[in-house]
């Protein structure tokens, strides 16, 4: 018996070895975009800040960020993307069915959308929560002066099911006057059909600098109703995909949290400190738990800056959008932005 025990022993440590030496396999979804040589990322149809696309075609934002540092990591170049455009009907079903790599579009996280739709929520890449867009000129001060108003609303969205809860949790009978396309929703609102716009505090700051003729006639009240977490997805049943562009937002995290920007990437290479070593790879071998290689993470950053710098060039506040850092800050700064370490 004791013989026996020993042997369970070895082979229980053996394995353990085994598990934490050996590298990752590539995976399904890593083997397509290896064999394609480019990363589908499904972006939104337009909004600034996030993902929008100039007069040249040329995509950027924060969501596009993301994507650009996934691709630099497994492919070497964070150009080598096809950008589809999605509204939020078809965001959910363009994955589902293998018509995007990776979902990366103001999209929230919430119980119903993980547990239902066959996907993965990967990890919070921006905190907001539901707000309203009002004209200066209506002296709505709160959103609870909305009593028995208009409010412009985009359909399929988590927007749409909060504004109903929050009418009827607070005795409003607001009037929804829903559209299916974003576009369609601030273009009702800046015609003067709705007395209100709601939708994610971001968003109502991006469509205010964007479609507004003049953004100083429209205020955004001070209320949130809601829980905003977002961040990418990807399809269930790749666990190996679901790991990589995880770790991507983590590193980029980690980035920013050790002091790695896009500029001293290269310099940082040299130095000792071990958690350094583990994200640039002149430590430990980090991609190959990942099916990558050493300098996945250095090539992300080096493509895109870390995550403090994909804030403040998107949307911060010396941006176009002028949002501030606020909970988006990193956990040691007040904020609620805290990756597990990359060891």
């Amino acid at each position: 018996m004791k013989k026996l025990n020993q042997s369970l022993l070895a082979l229980s440590l053996g394995t353990a070895a085994l598990m934490t030496a050996a590298p990752a396999f590539a995976g399904k979804t890593l083997d397509a975009i290896k064999s394609r040589g480019q990363v589908v990322c499904g972006v939104n149809t337009g909004l600034a800040g996030f993902s929008a696309a100039d007069s040249s075609g040329k995509w950027s934002g924060l969501d596009v960020d993301v994507c650009r540092a996934v691709a630099a990591a497994v492919l070497g170049d964070a150009e080598k993307i096809k950008y589809v455009p999605l509204n939020a009907q078809q965001r959910f079903t363009a994955l589902q069915s293998g018509e995007v790599d990776v979902l990366s579009r103001n999209t929230t996280f919430t119980l119903t959308r993980d547990a239902s739709l066959g996907l993965n929520m990967t990890a919070v890449t921006y905190y907001d929560g539901q707000g309203f867009m009002v004209p200066v000129k209506s002296k709505i001060k709160s959103a609870k002066q909305l009593k028995g108003q208009t409010v412009c609303v985009q359909s399929g969205t988590t927007t749409e099911k909060n504004l109903t809860d929050y009418s009827k949790a607070n005795n409003l009978n607001i009037k929804p006057v829903v559209f299916e396309k974003q576009e369609a929703a601030t273009g009702a609102y800046f015609s003067g059909r709705c007395i209100a716009y709601t939708t994610d505090a971001s968003g109502l700051a991006s469509t205010r600098n964007k479609e507004a003729k003049n953004p100083d006639e429209h205020v955004i009240l001070p209320e949130l109703i809601s829980k905003e977490p977002l961040g990418p997805m990807v399809r269930r049943g790749d666990d190996e995909w679901f790991a990589i562009v995880k770790w991507v937002i983590y590193g980029l995290l980690e980035a920013e949290e050790n002091g790695i920007t896009q500029a001293n990437v290269d310099q940082m290479k040299t130095s000792a400190d071990p958690s350094v070593q583990r994200i640039l790879g002149t430590g430990e071998d980090t991609g190959k738990l990942l099916g990558l290689d050493k300098e996945w993470m250095a090539r992300a950053i080096k493509a895109t800056g870390n995550y403090g710098e994909i804030f403040e060039r998107n949307v911060g506040p010396k941006s176009a959008i002028k949002l501030p850092r606020g909970v988006n800050n990193q956990w040691n700064k007040g904020g609620l932005m805290y990756a597990p370490p990359i060891r």
